[in-house]
């Protein structure tokens, strides 16, 4: 396999250096936010297929010029040249040891799923009769839970680049989107096959990414399609592919990730060339909107994190253990890191100093404007790019 990203992975782990300082100022949640949280459960786990009532517009152009917006239009170029198959680019004949890949992890000091229980005092805890097999357990269900939930996020972004081709404007960003829907469809059926082959299957979608993608689909908006997916939801999953490839020694799963990463920092950049320009037409109330969506949007994300289906699924009461996990400094700054590529493009769209910088208040009251200065994702697909022409 071709693969030119890894001569640019250094750029990552310099990035990753740089975020692990500023995740330190993740805020905590009060005990009453926890509860409000935890009170949200997915009350229909078996469910095979969820419904969202959608109303948006379909719009035709008869403006066929290619290439009227170039940043869009080499966008596109990049793209056709990039495009991968899941079934016979992927060396899926690597055998995959779950449990040595969390050992492995266990010895580099990462913990149990980002719990390193060496340095906790577990007494009087649900944790104080755990030994090495509960542990092993808890961390084969967190890596479930975690790559299952970017699975459902990835068919997500499917529903909302094919919604981003019928309601776009601009002949170019149709182009583009159409290309994003194929990669899309990769990543479900690669996660999907990675999951039930390679590890010991999926967990169905969390209630709060659920309801954040049902909210991405209801609104009629094109523009607020894409900020949600293109800079939220994705941006989001493009820090977190980052930190997982630099955390993990599976050698499968960081080949996925690579190809992965490759086509989600395009469609990030997709995200900021169209909506910089848009948002320059758009009144201050308007603009005022895209904030207090931004915000919604990141909240959400950050209350997907508790994996209380985990811990469900392994007999013990969330609200028990949820509080303590989150002071464990490990746990908190992959939660915060994953905000790295969402502030900068926020700023980068003039969202967090607008409105009297609303959106930066609301970003500093969760500890994560530290990362605003990171460089946004504009032109990152450049050396993120595995596929070429």
């Amino acid at each position: 396999m071709k693969t030119p990203y890894d001569e640019g992975s250094s750029r990552i782990e310099s990035d990753m250096e740089e975020m692990a300082d500023l995740a330190a100022g993740l805020k905590d949640l009060d005990p009453e936010e926890l509860e409000r949280i935890m009170s949200v459960v997915n009350d229909d786990m078996q469910a095979k297929v969820h419904d969202v009532d959608s109303h948006y517009d379909t719009r035709f152009t008869w403006e066929y010029d290619k290439g009227s917006r170039p940043a869009l239009d080499k966008l596109y170029e990049k793209a056709k040249k990039a495009q991968w198959n899941a079934q016979t680019d992927v060396e899926w004949s690597i055998d995959v040891d779950q449990e040595k890949g969390i050992m492995d992890n266990m010895a580099a000091g990462g913990g149990f799923a980002g719990v390193n229980t060496a340095s906790m005092d577990l007494s009087g805890t649900p944790f104080q009769s755990w030994g090495e097999k509960e542990w092993m357990q808890f961390g084969v269900e967190a890596q479930n839970w975690t790559l299952s939930q970017f699975m459902h996020g990835e068919q997500g972004a499917l529903i909302c680049t094919a919604k981003i081709v019928q309601t776009v404007p601009w002949i170019d960003a149709k182009y583009y989107a159409s290309t994003q829907v194929m990669d899309e469809a990769r990543h479900v059926e690669v996660f999907s096959r990675y999951l039930d082959d390679k590890l010991s299957g999926h967990y169905p979608v969390n209630i709060h990414l659920q309801s954040l993608l049902d909210a991405i689909i209801e609104d009629g908006r094109w523009d607020i399609t894409y900020l949600g997916m293109q800079i939220m939801v994705e941006g989001l999953a493009l820090a977190a592919f980052g930190f997982i490839y630099q955390l993990t020694n599976e050698p499968l799963l960081k080949q996925i990730l690579k190809y992965v990463m490759s086509d989600e920092a395009r469609h990030v950049a997709f995200g900021v060339i169209s909506l910089k320009e848009y948002y320059q037409q758009l009144t201050s109330a308007e603009i005022r909107e895209r904030q207090e969506f931004a915000y919604m949007a990141a909240t959400s994300m950050r209350d997907r994190f508790l994996q209380q289906e985990v811990w469900e699924r392994m007999g013990i009461n969330p609200k028990s253990v949820v509080s303590l996990l989150n002071q464990v400094p490990e746990r908190k700054q992959f939660q915060a890191m994953l905000f790295a590529k969402i502030v900068p493009n926020c700023r980068k769209l003039g969202l967090l100093d607008a409105s009297n910088s609303w959106l930066r208040d609301r970003f500093t009251e969760m500890g994560i404007i530290g990362f605003e200065h990171l460089d946004d994702t504009g032109s990152e697909y450049e050396e993120l790019q595995v596929v070429s022409g």
